[in-house]
């Protein structure tokens, strides 16, 4: 069986799978299942056109993987076949411990367990299955692989994964401010002291890659209305596992029921394979089948969660400087109450969070520039551009979420 396939891609053309490795891996249902995931969540309610899948996504950072090495390759740097083809593993399993709407699902139903360390458990199952074929691939996911600049490549402010979700979402949402010309930026690529850094001549392109995150953070990512959406889906789940607790049995699909009714950590799923199994089975599919479904649950207030995300009829969403003043929250607390909604569901249907843009962490992870002397600096420090110094700033903004014209009298 010819296993060297040529994949058409919308954002760069022919993505080609190159080893069979490769394309047992893609053929896995470990990553089919990211085909029904999609990359930004519920970003449809806002940019139509936001419905790629976490599947597009990793095949496009395997592609990225791929032309950073070999452009690197001819700058003289040897890396060998093996630690290519590693490479380009670690890069396309890297999200497959995503759940359905990802941080969602992370922050109600399973809670201190993050999709990174599902990950890890995944591609540990799928290095025994192919008889340790994986080890070299999951050092680099690690960062245990002693040639340290392929750990960057994979999970670094400057790796495969946002150079290519940058290009994908702005290709798919039509926000073309993120758009971030990753052809010319792969190709100022350099490795210097094991450190992948980047050409003096290529400042211009890291300042467009930084600019690109920060705009499309606030854009697409942190958008008003895609906020709105994820704290309705968050309150919807957290309704169904109060009720679940209580005792009501909710529709869901088996596995999907098991996630509500549970809650597991970290050593469950490396101590319990089946967990895994459960895990792989989930995607958004199950997830929108149960909202459907329980929008006609005779609980007013999951019922009323649900048919709104359903038609579209979210939470309006106000924006602060500072966390909302107490006078605030009690004005909308009155308004929910007169409504018609009880004082014991006001935290379904009234709540506050905060966002955070930070585009260059420059303490935690710096960005290296390779100057012309040779000399190493920091990419804020490279650059005579101020507003990459301001880059560094946390921009921090708080928000209140509430259930303008809900109504739950007469259920």
């Amino acid at each position: 069986m010819n296993k060297r396939k040529i994949i058409n891609d919308p954002v760069y053309g022919f993505i080609s799978i190159s080893s069979d490795l490769l394309f047992d891996l893609v053929e896995h249902p470990y990553f089919q299942r990211l085909r029904r995931i999609k990359q930004l969540g519920l970003a449809d309610v806002v940019y139509p056109g936001a419905l790629h899948t976490r599947f597009h996504h990793a095949l496009g950072a395997m592609h990225l993987m791929s032309q950073t090495l070999r452009a690197l390759q001819e700058k003289g740097h040897l890396i060998w076949g093996p630690e290519i083809e590693a490479a380009q593993i670690a890069i396309l399993l890297h999200d497959l411990g995503h759940g359905p709407f990802s941080h969602v699902l992370e922050s109600v139903l399973m809670p201190g367990v993050k999709h990174e360390a599902i990950t890890l458990a995944l591609m540990k199952d799928l290095n025994r299955q192919m008889n340790g074929r994986l080890d070299m691939a999951i050092q680099m996911f690690e960062g245990t692989y002693p040639r340290k600049f392929f750990h960057q490549m994979v999970s670094s402010q400057l790796d495969m994964d946002r150079m290519d979700y940058l290009n994908r979402d702005s290709f798919y949402t039509g926000v073309i401010e993120g758009s971030i010309g990753a052809d010319r930026l792969i190709k100022m690529f350099d490795i210097s002291h094991d450190q992948l850094v980047v050409e003096e001549k290529g400042l211009l392109s890291i300042e467009n890659f930084l600019h690109a995150r920060r705009l499309m953070y606030w854009q697409v990512y942190l958008h008003k209305t895609l906020l709105s959406a994820q704290a309705m889906l968050t309150q919807i789940l957290r309704r169904a596992r109060e009720l679940s607790n209580d005792g009501r049995v909710l529709f869901a699909t088996p596995d999907f029921s098991r996630f509500i009714v549970n809650t597991y950590s970290l050593a469950d799923f490396e101590n319990n394979p089946d967990l895994l199994q459960s895990f792989n089975a989930l995607d958004d599919n199950d997830v929108w089948a149960s909202v459907k479904g329980w929008a006609s649950h005779e609980d007013p207030v999951l019922s009323a969660l649900c048919k709104g995300l359903l038609d579209r009829k979210l939470f309006k969403i106000s924006f602060f400087d500072a966390f909302p003043a107490p006078e605030i929250l009690e004005a909308k607390s009155r308004e929910l109450l007169e409504s018609g909604i009880r004082e014991e569901d006001l935290s379904y249907f009234l709540l506050t969070g905060e966002t955070t843009n930070w585009a260059y962490e420059k303490e935690q992870d710096p960005i290296r520039v390779k100057m012309k002397t040779g000399e190493l600096l920091d990419i804020a420090d490279a650059s005579d551009i101020p507003t990459i110094e301001a880059l560094t700033k946390i921009v921090r903004k708080y928000y209140v979420c509430w259930g303008k014209n809900v109504s739950l009298r007469g259920s």
